[in-house]
């Protein structure tokens, strides 16, 4: 299990380790094409592919998409039928160039509404993937960061605890959805709209927020870099001063890219040094 950021200070980072987007516009994309808004959730499955691909070489570690939140079973019923068809070809088609790729498939949230088959098939991709290690894709389907906190008390405290009235951080954490990865770095949402519509409410306790306007579909390896620029534009403090980042940053060793090649700057230093020249 990784730590907490409210209890470890994460090392500065030149590209985000954990990168989670709200895949927000499919809907609106199509309807400026005078097309039904499946088309746009089509060529939203493309953008996924890109951005897959993209975190990959770009040394993303960890790449976490909401495809279907508890909420959204509120839309209309021929939409939910067709997300649940896509989501079911996706499974099928999709998972064998993932493997292929080295990349690793989880799913997270209530599956049991979907049905056995979609559920069997999870089973069977992350069964298959689960050796990879290059990137691990985490899809949140039917997921909701409240369901995703009371599930975990739930788990927890039907297990024998040897204070059950003294629960810290960790004890809840490892019954989380994702205790499987660390906390996002950078939390990206497409579309124009800025809230996080209840999507690891625990988690992005200290990630960075970078809202866009373009749409889902749009959003390509150009889009990628302008949120991963607007990161390390970022002066990460997790409760420390500015003094205390640059002393921080002059005394920790320089990251280096996965091609063992010095990172330029570190993004920590950087940011306060244009706080100051500011």
């Amino acid at each position: 299990m990784f730590n907490s950021s409210t209890e470890v200070v994460p090392a500065p980072r030149v590209v985000p380790r954990h990168v989670a987007i709200i895949m927000d516009g499919n809907g609106r994309w199509a309807r400026a094409r005078f097309l039904p808004r499946v088309a746009g959730h089509r060529r939203g499955l493309e953008a996924v592919r890109e951005t897959v691909k993209g975190c990959v070489e770009r040394g993303v570690e960890f790449l976490t998409l909401f495809a279907f939140s508890s909420e959204n079973w509120r839309r209309p019923a021929d939409e939910v039928s067709v997300l649940q068809q896509l989501f079911r070809l996706a499974l099928e088609q999709e998972v064998s160039k993932l493997h292929e790729t080295g990349i690793r498939l989880r799913v997270i949230g209530d599956l049991a509404p979907f049905g056995e088959t979609i559920a069997a098939l999870v089973r069977k991709a992350e069964a298959l993937t689960a050796g990879n290690s290059r990137l691990t894709l985490s899809i949140a389907a039917n997921y909701g960061g409240r369901w995703d906190l009371m599930q975990a008390i739930n788990r927890m405290t039907r297990e024998p605890h040897p204070d059950a009235t003294d629960y810290s951080e960790q004890d809840l954490a490892r019954y989380l959805a994702m205790s499987y990865a660390p906390e996002p770095d950078l939390f990206v949402r497409t579309g124009g709209e800025q809230r996080i519509s209840n999507f690891l409410l625990w988690q992005l306790a200290y990630t960075e927020l970078y809202f866009t306007p373009t749409l889902w579909p749009d959003f390509g390896l150009g889009a990628l870099d302008e949120a991963i620029a607007s990161y390390r534009s970022r002066e990460r403090r997790f409760g420390r001063t500015s003094d205390q980042i640059l002393a921080a940053a002059g005394a920790a060793p320089q990251e280096r890219h996965a091609d063992g090649q010095a990172a330029a700057e570190d993004p920590q230093e950087a940011a306060v040094s244009r706080r100051r020249q500011a």
